[in-house]
């Protein structure tokens, strides 16, 4: 039994069907027909179930189990609106502002040097290995746009540059005034992003500075409801077992 609507995996079978349509599968070739392989991708997301285990209650190879859930995976991620559609959507819903948050996913892939040596996916903040996921999410903490996995040991700024939010998201701030609430992790990212003021060395914040800080923590820290609903609600993303053979 899984903790999800059986329309869920109708909708994720359907869209197995075009795909298997659209690279010309044919009949009778498929070990597994769309739903059963809806219900095996299904599986993995929300309870984590291991490779093997998926393999051996449906009477396949390791091998054909890892492919079926990259294709499944390929599927969903086809369907995930873009970082212009997702914005577009916000601006339709009028939204006052946007939430953004980095979360890092831990993994176990630790076999990929970075700079001076150092090991790309070690988080020197989080203290383990993972991958940078970068989440906008609406005021209400739900989750609009989900980014690509970025090693873990890159900063939220830097992974947020790198998949075009920083441009973006001052854009959208100057164009339609609906700025974007951070942490400090995106200090100096522009005008267009809301954080808290840093306390200067030696020195105190003013008041209104500190009223300012309890209302962006108030208005901001909604935010961790889209992690954490994505934590939760899907157990494979609690630890991702980066192996060569699946990508995020």
């Amino acid at each position: 039994m899984l903790d999800v609507k059986r329309s869920t995996a109708e909708h994720l079978a359907r869209l197995l069907r075009d795909h298997r349509i659209a690279v010309g599968t044919r009949r009778g070739r498929r070990a597994l027909g769309c739903f059963r392989q809806a219900v095996l991708v299904l599986r993995w997301f929300i309870d984590n179930t291991r490779l093997c285990q998926l393999a051996s209650d449906n009477g396949l190879s390791a091998s054909t189990a890892y492919r079926y859930l990259n294709e499944g995976l390929t599927v969903l991620a086809a369907g995930a609106p873009d970082l212009a559609t997702a914005l577009e959507r916000a601006k339709a819903a009028g939204l006052t502002h946007l939430n953004l948050d980095g979360t890092v996913i831990r993994t176990d892939r630790v076999a990929a040097p970075g700079p001076n040596g150092a090991d790309l996916w070690w988080s020197g903040k989080h203290k383990h290995h993972g991958g940078n996921v970068q989440v906008i999410s609406t005021p209400d903490g739900w989750p609009i746009w989900i980014s690509r996995v970025h090693p873990g040991r890159e900063h939220d700024t830097t992974c947020a540059r790198h998949h075009g939010l920083i441009d973006a998201l001052n854009r959208i701030a100057a164009e339609l005034d609906i700025p974007t609430l951070v942490d400090l992790g995106y200090e100096n990212a522009g005008d267009g992003f809301r954080h808290l003021h840093k306390k200067p060395a030696g020195g105190e914040l003013t008041e209104v500075q500190q009223t300012y800080n309890k209302v962006i923590r108030g208005i901001h820290g909604v935010c961790e409801r889209a992690n954490s609903l994505l934590k939760t609600t899907f157990k494979a993303l609690r630890r991702w077992p980066c192996s060569s053979a699946i990508h995020l």
